[in-house]
């Protein structure tokens, strides 16, 4: 492994982007903004999908998939949705190429093969579903419906970055229908709430819970909830969003259901969402110049097992204990690799788990085994100890929830140091240059507010917290009255 040692401090764009190819995590593909996730980071991701999947089902959510392309008519059909995405939408106008009679071996568009009606590569799916949803429900019976898909999407991004943004990218989206506005609001909480516990406790990453802005609400709701969490270069990042749509999007598609006493009304909608940019939010929030850190409840396997030795008769017996412990570890439901390759020395083995961020490191030679040791390594601390093999199965499974938790604290410990609160504002520039994170500050309540300190200093409201005191003020701004401090921070 060739990763290029750029420190955090030094570069910290160029760190990201260094670990995400050299962990074998992804890469730029050929087509301009999109990724090609590889195997190592798509095991990833598909453990946050298992995880997420769990916890859509146990809510009682079903999956379903829906087409990726949007006919234009359905898309324009809620007004606000399709203001909000129009300049990323990707459009498909023709069905056919043909030869291209003065470039031999080229191919053109063939002009006789224009569609009747363009084709929108969805940017996210409420308008096809929605369309769907107007032959799905009739009565109060058909409620709720309670549907979410894994899909990509396309969004046409002009800067991208690896995980953070692209082109393309991979989802969950739900999207759910209620008889009444209180049901939709209670999924929007819930489904906010759902996001917050898995990253969390999967993630070990502490976010806050909140409302976005007016301003900063997705196009076509009511309400946008989300959950925000600080990377380690000060800079926060939107992890999840719950949408509560009122009856937008059933009155755009013409929803309508039977209520008990046979009265027709819209029905109240949500929508939810998480993204492969929580790869980057795991990157940004544990890694270390060193490379990946894991937490092990994510990490494709827990524990990596290397062999020492000299020649072939050695191997054989390091490798063959090395098996036997491997399956005492596995047992306790732990997932292993055992890399026994003669191609690699044990020290560049070493280097390429400390980069892939594999959560344990066992590595034993001749000598640990005859006297019945091993040297165990934690990535998180890079602590290296010897144990006895005598129940190391235990001692693992122990330690891998100790490093789950410390990952955990150490995330929290970190935010906290970074959490500040502003009454002036310029205390609130002071803090956002010399050191960032999230600010805490009172705000008058205006969107002319909110984009002037955007514009002055880049920082953003990421959310009306949830759990913030109604401590009343003045506006660091205009000093008009505020209601609560909100809170703000440069984000990606």
């Amino acid at each position: 492994m060739a990763f290029e040692k750029v420190t955090r401090a030094q570069d910290y764009s160029k760190w990201y982007n260094n670990l995400v190819e050299d962990a074998d995590l992804a890469q730029h593909s050929s087509v301009r903004g999109c990724m090609v996730i590889k195997p190592y980071g798509y095991a990833i991701w598909e453990k946050m999908q298992a995880e997420l999947d769990r916890r859509f089902k146990e809510t009682g959510h079903e999956n379903a998939y829906f087409p990726l392309f949007v006919p234009k008519s359905l898309f324009e059909a809620e007004e606000k949705n399709a203001e909000g995405f129009a300049k990323e939408c990707a459009v498909v106008t023709h069905y056919r190429l043909e030869s291209d009679p003065d470039k031999p071996g080229k191919l053109r568009v063939d002009a006789n093969a224009k569609l009747e009606e363009e084709l929108i590569v969805r940017p996210t799916s409420e308008a096809i579903i929605w369309n769907t949803y107007k032959g799905w429900i009739q009565s109060y019976r058909d409620l709720p419906l309670l549907i979410n898909q894994w899909a990509n999407v396309v969004r046409w991004e002009m800067r991208t970055r690896l995980f953070l943004r692209t082109a393309e990218f991979l989802w969950q989206e739900g999207h759910t229908a209620h008889a009444t506005k209180q049901e939709a609001i209670e999924e929007t909480d819930q489904m906010v709430r759902v996001y917050e516990e898995f990253a969390r406790n999967i993630l070990a990453i502490p976010t806050i819970m909140g409302h976005k802005t007016e301003s900063e609400r997705f196009a076509g709701a009511d309400d946008t909830l989300c959950i925000e969490g600080l990377m380690q270069d000060g800079k926060a990042l939107q992890m999840g969003t719950s949408h509560f749509l009122g009856q937008n999007f059933a009155e755009a598609f013409d929803v309508k259901f039977a209520t008990k006493e046979g009265k027709q009304e819209y029905v109240w909608a949500t929508s939810w969402g998480v993204s492969t940019r929580l790869m980057g939010a795991l990157i940004m929030t544990h890694s270390d110049d060193n490379g990946l850190v894991l937490p092990p409840k994510l990490a494709p396997f827990q524990v990596v097992m290397i062999p020492i030795y000299k020649g072939d008769e050695q191997k054989e017996t390091v490798v063959a204990r090395m098996k036997e412990i491997k399956a005492e570890i596995e047992a306790k439901g732990i997932s292993v690799k055992l890399d026994d390759r003669d191609t690699q020395k044990p020290g560049w083995k070493f280097a390429e788990y400390e980069l892939k961020g594999v959560p344990i490191r066992i590595a034993m030679g001749m000598r640990d085994l005859e006297a019945g040791n091993l040297e165990l390594a934690r990535r998180d601390t890079l602590e290296k100890k010897i144990y006895e093999q005598k129940d190391i199965a235990n001692k693992v499974d122990h330690l891998l929830e100790n490093i789950q938790n410390n990952l955990q604290q150490r995330a929290i410990d970190f935010r906290e140091e970074r959490t500040n609160k502003a009454d002036s504002y310029d205390e609130f520039k002071t803090i956002l240059k010399n050191k960032g994170g999230f600010i805490y500050a009172h705000w008058d309540g205006t969107a002319e507010t909110e984009e002037l300190i955007k514009k002055e200093t880049k920082a953003t409201i990421r959310c009306i917290p949830f759990t913030a005191k109604k401590e009343e003020g003045l506006c660091m701004v205009t000093g008009k009255h505020s209601a609560q401090r909100v809170i703000f921070a440069k984000a990606y």
